[in-house]
């Protein structure tokens, strides 16, 4: 069945990934950069201790993930094409958006483990610094917690999303390029696109509409906006008014749209591709 064949593809992928120094290399100085959270907080100026530690390590996984996610994929996926072991794949009963799909999900897998590990690390460090000033200011905050646990892994699922959308994107580019090299170095300067784009549509926003302010809103609608995964705040520092689960949904659908469409199209180049 095809759900197998996927999940075979999958988990040889997840495998080879995490064996691949190039990871456990970045996940070791991401690891070691968020332990070191506590020591730099010592050079913040005037914002707030807890939100200082989240920004920092919500940084470390924006940082580290925008190149796991480019690298692993264009890495894994250019592996297959040179090793020839995708033409002996592709011999069996295997089609081609099932090669797709699993080295996506496999890919997917492992920024699913490299975040939740950062989130976990990152969760204790705020838990364990929030619990001292709950305890040295109780009169103030009694007994109330800051932050909101629940939403930080909220948080964790919104930016794994995220690095879903990317990896889609990476895998599109790579699907009909030649090299490695092309397609890491293209995805990165998409990532730079999604980054900023907002900017870009705030000054059209403001312009009077014509001709080229529609085409440039519509031109914007290629590249998904990844301000809307900056959720930090509405996420982490809600432990009074909940987790915004509504605005986490809106996030998800956004996002499985974008990754359907990559695909579609990793599909659709791949096809026609002589490997």
């Amino acid at each position: 069945m095809s759900l197998f064949r996927i999940c075979r593809i999958a988990g040889n992928t997840f495998l080879e990934a995490v064996r691949q120094k190039f990871f456990l290399f970045l996940a070791l100085i991401a690891l070691g950069l968020l332990g070191s959270v506590l020591y730099f907080q010592r050079f913040d100026f005037g914002s707030s201790e807890l939100k200082f530690i989240a920004d920092f390590g919500s940084g470390a996984i924006v940082f580290f993930g925008s190149i796991l996610s480019i690298v692993m994929m264009a890495q894994l996926f250019f592996a297959e094409i040179e090793n020839r072991t995708a033409l002996t794949i592709l011999a069996k009963p295997v089609h081609r958006w099932e090669f797709l799909a699993g080295k996506f999900c496999g890919v997917a897998a492992l920024l699913g483990v490299f975040i939740l590990l950062m989130i976990i690390v990152l969760g204790a460090f705020l838990y364990y610094r929030e619990s001292q000033i709950v305890a040295q200011y109780a009169e103030l905050f009694q007994g109330r917690r800051i932050i909101n646990y629940v939403g930080l892994f909220v948080f964790g699922w919104t930016q794994w999303l995220k690095y879903c959308v990317l990896i889609s994107l990476t895998l599109f580019f790579a699907s009909f390029s030649n090299t490695n090299l092309f397609s890491v170095v293209i995805s990165f300067m998409v990532l730079i696109i999604c980054q900023i784009q907002y900017v870009a549509i705030e000054v059209v926003t403001r312009m009077d509409p014509s001709w080229y302010t529609w085409a440039v809103e519509h031109v914007a609608l290629i590249f998904p906006n990844f301000q809307n995964y900056n959720l930090l705040v509405p996420m982490v520092f809600s432990a009074n008014a909940g987790v915004p689960w509504s605005l986490a949904g809106s996030v998800t659908l956004f996002s499985l749209v974008y990754v359907l469409v990559y695909l579609g199209l990793a599909v659709f180049s791949f096809r026609r591709r002589e490997i």
